[in-house]
Order: C-alpha cells, then structure tokens, then sequence
C-alpha cells in the first residue's frame, strides 16, 4: 500500500531556522478532576488507531496596536491552556496499556522557545523540515503523553503555536474542537462548548489480539513536498473531470494527483505494486441519528479506493466517490457491532 501526503514549492536554498528551548512546564487543569471521571475507557475506534501525534502550527503575526509584552502572552496562554483543560480533562491524563486513560490531572507537557529569523521567512518559504522544529515533539514519540504544546517566538515579535495532540484519543475534528475551545477560553468568551467523552459506549472495545495499531507505520525513505493549488485551478480541475456529474473538490484534487502520481511512477510498477487513495472520514454524520460535532475522541474511519493504473480520469473519481459513499450507516453500525472487516484490513495492511 502507498500513503501519499504530497507538498510542492520550488525556492531556493536558505539558511536553517534556529530554535532555541528556553523553558520547559508542565500544565495541569486550574482545577482538580473529579473522582468518577478519572478512567476514561477507549473505544474500539481509538484502540485501533496509530500510535501518533497529529500536529498543527498556527502563526500569529505581531500586533503593533497591542501593548502587551511576551511574558504577558505566555502568561496567557498558560493560564488559558489551564482553565481549557478542565473541560478537555482527558487531555491531561495518561493512556494505559491501549485500554483507557487515567485522568489523573498529570498534565501538558509545554515548551518555551526563540526562533532566530523573521516570521516572514518562514511562512513566505515553509520547509517542513523546519516547520518541525516548532513543534514540541517527535511525532512517532508518543509513549504515553496525550497532548503536547510548543510556543515559539520570532525576533519580529510574530508567535507560532504548535500543537501536538495523540492519535489514541482524537481525531482532527477533536483537535480543532480543542484548539477552538482553547481560544474561546484565552479570549475570555462566556458560550464556550464543552466536549463530550465516553465514546466506548457507542463503540465497545476489543481484545485486539494479532493486532498492533503501529502496523504500517514507517518513516523511511520519506519526502515531503508542498503543492498549493488556488481555487481557480481547482474549478479548472472540476470542470475537466466532470462526466455525467461535477466532482466535488476533494474528488478532483485526488484523481489529479493519483494520476500524476501513477504517471511518475508507471516505470516501478510490478504485478504486486498496490496503488490506494485513502481519505478520512467523519463518522459523526453517518451514525443514526447523527452524532453533534462535540463528541470527542476517533469517530472516523478510512474510505479506501484502489483504482486501475488504467483508468482515466472519471474511472478514479468513480472510484474515489464510490469508496466514500460506502463509509455510510450501515458502515458504522458494523463498526459499533465490532468491526471485524475493517480491523481485518487493519491487520493486513
């Protein structure tokens, strides 16, 4: 199987951005978590999940009509971070043996840092070499630490945030849930929405034996590149690939970078070479009735479309669509009654 995450930027070469720790915490919720929350059972969905941190850096320009000073804001965003975690009191804990969390208010590893060079360089230029130096920590370093956070602070003013959050206990929607919640708190906003836990409920966890959620996993042989596609090109590309019906964004952007992909590589192919397009999906909308989008924790899974190196352009959209329509409830109720084909495909991979 192939999992591809494609970047593409032609720049020339700079000199490496510098990233100095100045301090390294611990945050733990500004107030205790009571007893009978204290284990917090994984779901089926968040055993089987690989062993990572999922990052994202946000970058905030310096505010010149703002008074405040760097040691104010890190004050804030600690003191934020700390109300922000009663809510999301899971995140403070620690994973135990694929099973449950212990919601023991452990707390947030954090990282302080200086980054010598302008935040123009770095957001005019990204390198994801680079980039990776704001984050507080090795993706594949989980262990059994659920959320980690880096603030970095460049020699214009400008701060990134980066955040680095377990794959064994959220999925993206949950990040943003947390980072949105995070800001509301910051912000001091009065309407902030909490999340909802207890997700093994809906689906029950397994004995996974034979099973290792690390399977697939590698870091060899990797090359990150960044492509960025504007949206007139993406219309371009919808209308090109449009048959008996328009692809949506996500189909178009697919099949064109499968197909030029299948291209570049057409030379390496061999009667055992195995080409996949694999895209996440929610399961929050799927379920009956629907899940609110405050539920928190993997309620997602992978459409997976494996299409001909010979199809043209709307044979893999087909494909891409089909793969995606079948992530559906009957899907999920399958998941909820165990998931033994897709734990099976899990195992193969």
């Amino acid at each position: 199987y192939i999992y591809i995450y494609i970047y593409i930027f032609f720049i020339p070469k700079k000199k490496k951005m510098k990233v100095e720790v100045i301090s390294r915490d611990t945050i733990k919720p500004s107030s205790p978590t009571p007893n009978h929350l204290r284990i917090l059972q994984l779901s089926f969905c968040d055993q089987i999940a690989a062993p990572v941190f999922m990052p994202i850096i946000l970058f905030y320009p310096a505010d010149s009509a703002t008074k405040h000073d760097n040691i104010y804001r890190s004050n804030q965003l600690k003191q934020s971070l700390s109300e922000a975690l009663t809510r999301f009191y899971p995140l403070a804990g620690r994973a135990k043996d694929n099973l449950f969390i212990d919601c023991n208010d452990e707390g947030v590893h954090y990282v302080e840092a200086n980054v010598k060079c302008q935040l123009s360089q770095v957001i005019g230029q990204p390198e994801p070499a680079d980039l990776n130096k704001l984050l507080p920590c090795e993706l594949d370093d989980v262990g059994d630490l659920l959320l980690a956070i880096q603030t970095n602070v460049f020699n214009c003013g400008g701060m990134a945030v980066g955040v680095c959050i377990s794959h064994k206990i959220a999925d993206a929607l949950s990040l943003f849930m947390f980072i949105n919640g995070w800001a509301a708190t910051s912000r001091g906003d009065s309407d902030i929405v909490s999340p909802h836990f207890g997700l093994a409920t809906l689906f029950p966890p397994r004995k996974l034996s034979g099973f290792k959620p690390s399977t697939g996993i590698f870091k060899d042989k990797i090359v990150t590149k960044r492509f960025i596609f504007s949206a007139s090109k993406i219309a371009s590309l919808r209308a090109k690939y449009t048959d008996a019906k328009r692809p949506t964004r996500i189909e178009a952007l697919s099949t064109f970078i499968w197909s030029r992909f299948v291209a570049a590589t057409h030379d390496e192919e061999g009667p055992e070479r195995l080409n996949t397009v694999l895209h996440a999906v929610n399961l929050r909308t799927r379920t009956d009735p629907p899940l609110p989008e405050n539920y928190f924790g993997n309620i997602s899974s992978f459409a997976i479309a494996i299409p001909s190196v010979d199809s043209d352009c709307y044979g893999v959209v087909n494909s891409v669509r089909d793969a995606i329509k079948k992530i559906d409830g009957d899907y999920v109720k399958k998941l909820q009654g165990g998931g033994d084909e897709h734990l099976n495909f899990m195992k193969d991979r």
